[in-house]
């Protein structure tokens, strides 16, 4: 299941150990989306439901039913290009999500929804430039990757000021990063030195993570 193959590539990326499986976590069910979710959320194609209640963590990831569908019948490991690109990176956005929660959660740390998002940008780009350079035939190159992600950018109507402020900070700042990564690690692959930055980003605070961007390595 893709959500699953998302998983377990990250997990490489990153060299980090979760014992759950997002498919057992995974909500398909529009009536459960409509049921839990808020005024925002009710029109999304993947939201992440978390809820702790007496030191316990309970999550529950929503994918669009039809979304996954999509991406069954053009399987983007055998064929990533425009056309299919989109439906990936949000079904990648929810794993990044659940992957970075259920991560901090095993080690005691706390983590805010900005941080979330900005992870999430840096794992679209990374995980689809693999998944790119993995595919001879391809159209899409790295630069191509970067601009489709952080300049050719549209966000939902629905949501609310605070909520379009975060996702614009989480871009810029995501763009910025990954910018950087492609003028630095301009080849496809991830070279040793590549895995190590992102690794390094990866388990920082988040303040050492605005503090890492905002450095002149990456202006």
């Amino acid at each position: 299941m893709l959500p699953h193959k998302l998983q377990n590539l990250l997990a490489r990326i990153y060299s980090i150990d979760i014992d759950a499986n997002v498919s057992d976590y995974l909500v398909t069910d529009e009536k459960f989306l409509e049921a839990f979710s808020g005024s925002s959320d009710s029109n999304a194609d993947e939201v992440l439901f978390l809820l702790e209640e007496d030191g316990v963590l309970d999550i529950s990831l929503y994918l669009n039913k039809l979304m996954l569908q999509r991406l069954s019948a053009s399987n983007p490991y055998a064929d990533l290009d425009q056309n299919n690109l989109d439906d990936f990176c949000t079904v990648l956005e929810g794993v990044s999500h659940f992957v970075y929660i259920a991560w901090n959660a095993l080690n005691d740390k706390s983590v805010t929804r900005l941080e979330l998002e900005l992870q999430a940008e840096i794992d679209k780009y990374v995980a689809t430039r693999l998944l790119i350079d993995s595919q001879a035939e391809s159209d899409m190159t790295s630069c191509d990757l970067v601009e489709h992600l952080f300049d050719d950018v549209h966000y939902h109507d629905w949501l609310s000021g605070d909520e379009l402020e975060r996702y614009r900070q989480a871009n810029g700042m995501g763009g910025r990063y990954c910018y950087s990564l492609a003028q630095r690690f301009p080849g496809g692959r991830l070279t040793g030195e590549m895995v190590q930055e992102l690794r390094s980003f990866y388990r920082m605070p988040q303040p050492d993570k605005f503090s890492h961007i905002h450095t002149r390595q990456f202006a």
